[in-house]
C-alpha cells in the first residue's frame, strides 16, 4: 500500500489559516503546518511528555497572575503561507487564553524536548522560525546518556531576529527575566 493511498488529500496541498481554523482541535492534534504544508509528527515517548509536563507546571507555578504555560498548544507565527506549530511547552500572557490564534506577540517562551527524529527540526529550523516570529526566549531540552535533561537557553536579539546563546543547565533550571525559576529534574 502506498503512502499516498494511506495520507489523506489535505496532506498534499497547501492550506490556508482559514481552513486550518475551521478545523476541530482532534484534526489539529498531533500536526504542524510549516509554508502552508502540514506536517505531522510522531507521537512522542512517555518520557518526552512527562518532561514537558514537569517544565510546564514549574513555568506556570513560577509565572505568576500575568503568565500561564501550558503543553500542545498552537502558535500562529504567520498567515501566509501558515506556519502554525505546536511547542512542547509554552508561556504566554495570561489575559490571552482566550484569544485564537495564539500569536508570536504573546508569547514569552517557547520549549522544545528534543525527541529521536526531531533534533535538525528542534535545533535548527525551529530555533529561525521561533526568533523571526519575535519569540523572546528559546529553550531546547535533550536528554543526555545519564537520563538528566541538559536544557540550553537562548534569548532573543530584537534587532538581528536572531537567539544568542544563553545558559546550559543540568539537573536544574533557572528562567531569566521576567520571573525567576529552578527546576530540579535530577529524578526523571
Amino acid at each position: 500500500m502506498s503512502a499516498e493511498m494511506v495520507a489523506p488529500a489535505w496532506m498534499h496541498t497547501q492550506i490556508s489559516a482559514e481552513q486550518y481554523d475551521s478545523w476541530s482541535e482532534e484534526q489539529c492534534a498531533g500536526i504542524e503546518v510549516v509554508d502552508g504544508m502540514v506536517v505531522v509528527s510522531p507521537s512522542a515517548s512517555k518520557r518526552h511528555n512527562r518532561l514537558a509536563r514537569i517544565l510546564a507546571n514549574a513555568l506556570d507555578a513560577a509565572a505568576g497572575p500575568d503568565w500561564n504555560a501550558d503543553t500542545d498548544f498552537d502558535v500562529r507565527l504567520q498567515d501566509v503561507p501558515l506556519t502554525n506549530r505546536r511547542p512542547d511547552v509554552i508561556v504566554y500572557r495570561s489575559e490571552t487564553i482566550d484569544l485564537t490564534p495564539t500569536r508570536p506577540e504573546h508569547v514569552l517562551l517557547v520549549v522544545e524536548v528534543v525527541s529521536p527524529g526531531s533534533e535538525t527540526t528542534d535545533r535548527i529550523v525551529k530555533v529561525d522560525q521561533y526568533a523571526r516570529a519575535g519569540i523572546p526566549f528559546y529553550w531546547r531540552v535533550e536528554q543526555a546518556a545519564t537520563g538528566i535533561p541538559i536544557v540550553y537557553t537562548y534569548v532573543l536579539d530584537p534587532a538581528t531576529k536572531t537567539y544568542r546563546d544563553g545558559d546550559m543547565f543540568t539537573g536544574s533550571v533557572k528562567a531569566t527575566a521576567p520571573f525567576a525559576i529552578t527546576v530540579d529534574l535530577g529524578d526523571l
